[in-house]
């Protein structure tokens, strides 16, 4: 398997009741669930039969630590025992030490210096994944860093996984987003934070066919609509929200 330096490669969602949330995303984004077969309960989730990402109860080490239910994101490094060292060396944390999942690969899970988490992947080889169109339903079609302050991380980031900056789009009172790319394809944004909101983090736009429609999945499942729809530059409609458990995830797509 080949996936370039520095792209997110896989997601993972930690949550309180592993069957609740399953019933949730399979009504919101039409995935489909199935066992991993290791050890422990893991499931993976697919979109239209190729693998997204995965779900798992919140290790209770974590859970006693505070740790709530969220959505995390795999990069592709070519080292991830390096990469943790780098990210120590830039002020970031360590989670979790590198370790294997067994004929799967090698991981970490890291923070950046302001406190957003993400994981260090390296795949254990084999088959490529399928390639799927932008925009396709069920799929990751944005990843966006809410920072303290998203000009100082920002070369965290581009030491980190090579990312370079894209265009800029000013926001009034909440200020400025940068768009990044990763290798020549814009992948994401970042901003700062607005007084109030929740700590650093990231936030992962699932792309879907039809912003409304996807909405009211949300609602009718027992999710809350925090913001949106509305529209963002380039036409496409968003929603951010949270799932039952109080994992934030956010919808993207065109309006119908």
């Amino acid at each position: 398997m080949s996936n370039p330096h520095g792209k997110f490669v896989w997601y993972e969602l930690m949550t309180s009741d592993t069957d609740a949330a399953e019933a949730f995303y399979k009504s919101v984004n039409g995935w489909t669930a199935q066992d991993s077969g290791m050890p422990g309960q893991y499931t993976i989730l697919s979109a239209d039969g190729v693998g997204i990402g995965g779900l798992m109860a919140v290790p209770e080490e974590a859970r006693h630590k505070g740790a709530r239910p969220a959505w995390l994101g795999y990069v592709h490094v070519e080292d991830v025992d390096a990469g943790a060292e780098d990210v120590k060396d830039a002020g970031g944390t360590v989670h979790r030490a590198p370790a294997d999942i067994p004929s799967v690969g090698r991981f970490s899970v890291v923070a950046d210096p302001q406190g957003a988490v993400f994981m260090l992947f390296k795949n254990a080889g084999g088959p490529d994944r399928p390639k799927v169109a932008a925009g396709t339903p069920g799929h990751v079609g944005w990843h966006e860093l809410h920072a303290t302050d998203y000009e100082s991380v920002f070369e965290f980031y581009a030491d980190l996984f090579d990312w370079t900056k894209g265009e800029t789009h000013e926001m009034g009172p909440m200020g400025v987003y940068q768009l990044f790319s990763t290798g020549d394809v814009p992948d994401g944004g970042m901003m700062t934070g607005t007084a109030g909101a929740p700590g650093p983090f990231w936030l992962y736009y699932f792309n879907v066919d039809a912003i409304d429609a996807a909405v009211d999945r949300v609602k009718g499942a027992g999710g809350v609509v925090m913001q949106g729809p509305h529209q963002v530059p380039g036409g496409s409609w968003i929603a951010q929200c949270t799932d039952p458990q109080g994992a934030m995830f956010a919808l993207v797509g065109p309006r119908v």
